[in-house]
C-alpha cells in the first residue's frame, strides 16, 4: 500500500501561517529567545529582540536626520526673509529715482551675498534714455525677458544679459528675472530684467527654489516703475 505523501512546507506557507496568526508568539513566546538573525552591521546572530531594536534604532536616526535638515532649512529662510525685509527697507533711502537700478543691484550683492547684480530697463522716461541701466539691451533680449513667467537660473551658455555685468567672464551661473508691473506670472510684457551671477556653476541652477528672487524682482518692479514712461507701452 502506498504511504500518502507528506506535504512540503515552503517559507510562503510559514510566512502566511504566520501573518495569519498574529498570536502565535504570543502562545510560544520561548521561541523569540531563539530565533536568531544576521546583523545588518556585521557576520554576528543577533535575537529578533536585537534585530527589532537596531531597526527602530536606524528609523530614529532616519527622523532625527530629518527634523534636522527641517530646523536648517527652516533657519536659512528666517535669515533670507531678514535680509529680504534690510534690503526693502533700503529702496525707501534711495533719494534720487535714477539711483534705482544701480541701488538695487548693489544691495543684492550685500544682503544676498551675489557676487554680481545689474538692472536693466527699457522704455524708460526721456531723463533717464542716456543712463547705463537704459542702454545696450536688444529686442531680443527684451522678447526673451517677456517669454519668462518665472526666474531662469541656471548655466551661461552665451546670454546676452551676461554682457551687461561688470565681469561677464565671470558668470558661470545666473539668474535672470524679469521686471514687469504686479506678479512675475503676469503675461504683461517685461519692462526690465534682474540678472545676478556667480562663478559658480552650482549657485544658479535648474530645479533651485526661485520664490525668494522672484519676490525681490516684484519689490524691484514697483519701486523702478516711476522711472517708466508708460506713454510708449503699448
Amino acid at each position: 500500500m502506498t504511504q500518502p505523501q507528506t506535504p512540503t512546507v515552503t517559507e510562503d506557507d510559514i510566512a502566511q501561517f504566520l501573518a495569519a496568526s498574529p498570536d502565535f508568539f504570543e502562545r510560544h513566546a520561548e521561541l523569540l529567545a531563539k530565533v536568531q538573525l544576521s546583523s545588518p552591521h556585521g557576520q554576528r546572530a543577533v535575537s529578533l529582540q536585537e534585530r527589532q531594536a537596531e531597526m527602530l534604532r536606524e528609523k530614529i536616526r532616519v527622523l532625527e536626520r530629518r527634523v534636522l535638515d527641517m530646523i536648517r532649512h527652516g533657519n536659512e529662510n528666517v535669515v533670507i526673509a531678514n535680509r529680504l525685509h534690510t534690503w526693502t527697507l533700503g529702496l525707501f533711502d534711495i533719494a534720487s529715482p535714477g539711483d534705482l537700478p544701480s541701488e538695487i543691484a548693489a544691495g543684492i550683492q550685500s544682503q544676498f551675498m551675489v557676487p554680481q547684480a545689474v538692472v536693466k530697463m527699457w522704455d524708460c522716461k526721456s531723463a533717464y534714455a542716456d543712463r547705463g541701466f537704459a542702454q545696450g539691451v536688444s529686442e531680443d533680449a527684451r522678447a526673451f525677458a517677456s517669454s519668462l513667467s518665472a526666474a531662469y537660473c541656471g548655466a551661461n551658455v552665451g546670454f546676452e544679459a551676461a554682457d551687461w555685468l561688470p565681469e561677464p567672464e565671470q558668470a558661470a551661473s545666473l539668474a535672470m528675472i524679469p521686471l514687469r508691473p504686479g506678479s512675475i506670472q503676469d503675461s504683461t510684457p517685461a519692462f526690465g530684467m534682474l540678472v545676478l551671477a556667480s562663478p559658480d556653476l552650482q549657485r544658479f541652477h535648474d530645479g533651485m527654489g526661485t520664490e525668494f528672487l522672484e519676490r525681490i524682482a516684484e519689490l524691484a518692479s514697483a519701486a523702478l516703475a516711476q522711472l517708466r514712461d508708460r506713454k510708449s507701452v503699448v
